[in-house]
């Protein structure tokens, strides 16, 4: 296809260098990022007639109103920038992983004397050590919960002087080797922290091997009990192993990476073996994979999987060549300080953990295909019932849920989550800042939902007009068919106020739902509408009410921060500096004073067990 007009003179100056190139759409959107080693030929070859083969390839050309670039010196420079560019604005025609963000980690804190181990979803820079991702969260405490029995690590913040009168809990139910309280060594809760990193990487030979040591040293000393909890630590790993199977009998240490897909998606399954033994596997989902070949899609997760992932194993084993496979090789053994091998299978063995590999992803696939499917049947069936529950004309496509979060009266703001088609539209939520009726929930849904409508009639205006300048935000562009306030009989009204106020009365249905005894509130009724508790139409109103408490919640507690409410014990009535001083000295941490009990809190000089109870409600609220 010939050039087009209003990005010629764009074309005409692209530099013959390597870089990164940015595709955007008319609203300003980047849709799509790509690397070259010569940017004005890659660039100018989307408008090529051979490039228009693809169908994605045409629909993205079809959208492209200007595109910027980055210059770097180098091939490998511009594979990184390509990356970071990717991860940062989520292009919507480049081949993703589906929700990289969220991936779980566990971390273990080893810039500290005594290293605690956490669950994260951010890898940074700290001097910790990460090991991830993993794609489920419950399957990430499942594994701490096993290895907490084997290697009782700290979870939580209070300084570890050694000298604590008494330890926690978790030291009385073996949970915690309790190093707060002196029994044991700062060496030695270092070294077990260290076997637990090794354990997490496969490598639990050496472990068991220097605790055999240890036993024997221990009965030869008469330290029976030492002994005797070494032994059973020994005894522990030597079931969790067995339980790894052995697929290697050359100790092979890889991570093998299978392919399966469908119409729409991609699954990666990885198997991550260690010295010959499966110590582990997770399926990755990757979206916009329509008309994308097979080595440009492993070729897309292999940049950004290891661009994120903790560890680097010494092999990565392939079901096919990929595309610039010799530069992501360079990339990787930089990255690991250490060679990266990325092969094709080259015996009968590794052809068959291929095999066992794919044959894992392609199940995997199919039964996430399966459960989706059934999902959508059960949304299908929760919309109909609610559309006959409330007496609508039509299912509510679209849903939008509001509550209010505070702190006594502080830091207000209120909340808008979306649900279309019974799933949640996470890039349409609104946090607002409440301003001028903070400590008033009734006030707070009032204002939210003016600013909400006013935005709606801001939109309507530009889009009635034809102004041009920056899109109305989408988000407020659209009515809801069904608004949900969190509340009942008082806040529904307030919130038929503002309908009224913007002749929509007629046009949106809203409803209230009280958490007590999940009554639904409609409008020109006095009495609530109770739906039965296994109600379809009342799971999905529950679960869109919850998201919008969830995310209110998550938006004050955010906002205390960013105000420079560094402590909320300074808005919990009856703490005064003193009190707070003395909870500090006690606990070390907001953090910490968090994860007391009661009892705990009420130790402290000046606290009294009521004062307690209510410094708990506030900081876990």
């Amino acid at each position: 296809m010939p050039l087009p007009d209003h990005l010629r003179p764009t074309l005409d100056t692209l530099p013959e260098k390597p870089g990164c190139y940015l595709m955007k759409n008319a609203a300003g959107e980047v849709i799509y990022v790509g690397k070259a080693v010569n940017l004005r030929r890659r660039v100018r070859s989307y408008f090529h007639k051979s490039a228009q083969k693809h169908p994605k390839t045409r629909k993205l050309v079809a959208q492209i109103a200007d595109i910027e670039w980055i210059t770097v010196g180098s091939e490998l420079e511009a594979l990184i920038l390509e990356m970071n560019l990717i991860k940062k604005h989520r292009p919507r025609y480049n081949v993703r992983l589906k929700d990289d963000k969220r991936y779980p980690y566990i971390k273990v804190h080893w810039q500290d004397p005594f290293p605690k181990v956490t669950v994260t979803r951010r890898v940074v820079q700290d001097g910790a050590r990460y090991f991830g991702p993993y794609t489920s969260m419950w399957a990430v405490h499942q594994t701490l919960d096993v290895l907490r029995k084997i290697f009782p690590f700290l979870t939580c913040n209070r300084p570890i002087t050694g000298h604590d009168p008494r330890a926690c809990l978790y030291a009385d139910l073996g949970l915690c080797a309790a190093p707060c309280v002196g029994a044991v060594s700062q060496q030695d809760y270092r070294q077990m922290i260290a076997d637990l990193c090794d354990f997490l990487e496969g490598r639990t030979e050496p472990v068991v091997q220097r605790l055999e040591a240890e036993m024997r040293q221990a009965a030869e000393k008469l330290e029976f009990e030492k002994a005797a909890r070494l032994r059973d630590q020994i005894q522990a790993i030597h079931q969790l192993v067995e339980r790894q199977r052995v697929v290697s009998q050359s100790g092979l240490d890889s991570d093998v990476l299978a392919l399966a897909r469908d119409e729409r998606h991609a699954c990666v399954e990885v198997f991550f073996i260690r010295n010959g033994k499966l110590i582990g596997r997770e399926y990755f989902l990757l979206e916009n994979t329509e008309d994308v070949p097979d080595p440009q899609v492993l070729a897309a997760f292999l940049k950004q999987f290891y661009g994120q992932a903790a560890h680097l194993p010494p092999r990565v084993l392939l079901p096919h060549e990929v595309e610039e496979a010799q530069l992501i090789r360079e990339w990787l053994n930089d990255r690991r300080h250490a060679t990266v091998e990325i092969s094709l299978p080259r015996d009968a063995e590794q052809q068959a953990l291929l095999e066992l590999a794919a044959q894992n992803a392609a199940e995997t696939l199919a039964a996430l295909q399966a459960r989706k499917e059934a999902e959508a049947g059960q949304i299908t069936e929760a919309l109909a019932a609610l559309q006959e529950a409330l007496g609508m004309s039509a299912p509510p496509n679209r849903i939008e849920g509001y509550d209010i979060s505070h702190l006594h009266g502080t830091a207000a703001v209120g909340s808008m989550v979306v649900f279309e088609q019974g799933q949640p539209r996470k890039g349409h939520y609104r946090r607002f800042n409440i301003r001028t009726a903070a400590g008033d929930d009734f006030g707070s849904m009032e204002e939210v939902l003016t600013r909400r409508f006013r935005r709606w009639e801001a939109a309507r205006k530009v889009a009635a007009e034809g102004q041009p300048g920056k899109p109305p935000d989408p988000s407020f562009a659209r009515l809801p068919d069904l608004l949900l306030i969190d509340g009942g009989k008082g806040q529904l009204a307030r919130a038929l106020r503002v309908l009224d106020r913007f002749g929509l009365r007629e046009r949106i249905f809203a409803v209230g739902l009280a958490k007590r005894e999940e009554e639904v509130y409609l409008p020109g009724q006095r009495q609530p509408l109770r739906l039965p508790r296994n109600h379809p139409g009342l799971f999905l109103l529950q679960r869109v009410r919850d998201e919008a408490h969830r995310f209110a919640i998550t938006a004050n507690r955010g906002r205390r921060v960013r105000e420079g409410l560094t402590s909320a014990l300074d808005a919990i009535p009856g703490v005064g500096p003193k009190r707070k001083r003395a909870l500090l000295a006690r606990f070390g941490s907001v953090a910490a004073i968090r994860q007391a009990s009661v009892e705990e809190l009420a130790a402290v000089k000046g606290i009294s067990k009521a004062l307690a109870q209510v410094i708990k409600e506030a900081l876990t609220a």
